[in-house]
């Protein structure tokens, strides 16, 4: 089903942002989308599929972006129609807001641009579900006046994600006080586990990551009290266009989701 803010605000379970870090095609965003659909269907967890049109932050500049804006938008339309669930994607520009908006139930403003008070407001006007990543600059405390940038625009449908904070130069440490901090605004917040586990700024412009730990920061967020979880997620992450070295390989979500539901029932 397609859930609402209000869905996704009030249930007993945490709920799911998945899917591949940036739409390579069809076939594979339907099949990615039709595995978690079915195991999330069987654990009564609310979902949201998750693919980026475009990749615009890249180490670089001969890193693959995308197949195309427009193509890319209508594989997520027909991921919604297909499975009926919603879907988000990234926007970069204030332009792209009321564009992606056409095909997709939710924005996401990532981490680098959450203190753009423009965009922010793009996307909040078009009155869709906003999720904002903290930067990895920002303190949890922080992220109280990027949401208020959003419900100030006139849409309180405000969602903030986790994703660690950086540690030296090439690493990322989530303070799991953050949690609790920035439930207080009011608004739900998520913990995205696959990009609070990458390596950045590495000497050969790719960046790197900690998959091998994706479990346990899933765990431990969850255990957090945590409303939302964030995976990107791949049949094949050694072969993925963006953050393979981060994804979760999509054969191994449906235990680690088995797993999370039990701690999720041991602490309600």
């Amino acid at each position: 089903m397609v859930y609402s803010f209000e869905d996704l605000k009030s249930s007993n379970n945490f709920f799911l942002l998945a899917g591949p870090c940036v739409i390579e095609g069809e076939d594979m965003a339907l099949r990615i989308a039709e595995h978690i659909v079915n195991i999330t269907d069987k654990l009564h967890i609310p979902y949201v599929f998750k693919g980026s049109y475009r990749k615009a932050n890249r180490s670089r500049v001969d890193s693959f972006t995308g197949i195309g804006d427009e193509k890319a938008l209508k594989i997520l339309a027909k991921v919604h129609k297909t499975f009926d669930i919603p879907v988000v994607t990234d926007i970069h520009a204030v332009q792209e807001a009321e564009m992606a908006a056409e095909y997709v139930d939710m924005l996401q403003i990532p981490a680098f641009l959450c203190r753009q008070t423009d965009l922010l407001v793009a996307a909040a006007k078009t009155n869709k579900m906003v999720n904002v990543k903290k930067g990895q600059f920002l303190s949890p405390a922080a992220m109280r006046f990027v949401a208020e940038k959003v419900a100030d625009a006139g849409n309180r449908q405000v969602l903030l994600t986790e994703r660690g904070t950086t540690f030296g130069y090439q690493d990322l440490v989530v303070d799991y006080r953050g949690i609790p901090e920035m439930q207080r605004f009011g608004y739900p917040v998520i913990l995205d586990v696959t990009h609070s586990l990458q390596q950045p700024n590495q000497q050969s412009g790719v960046t790197g990551g900690m998959p091998q730990l994706i479990e346990t920061m899933a765990k431990a967020g969850v255990a957090a009290g945590v409303d939302g979880l964030f995976m990107e997620t791949h049949e094949n992450p050694s072969v993925a266009k963006s953050d393979g070295a981060n994804m979760l390989r999509l054969d191994l979500i449906d235990d680690l989701l088995v797993k999370l539901v039990r701690i999720r029932q041991s602490i309600l």
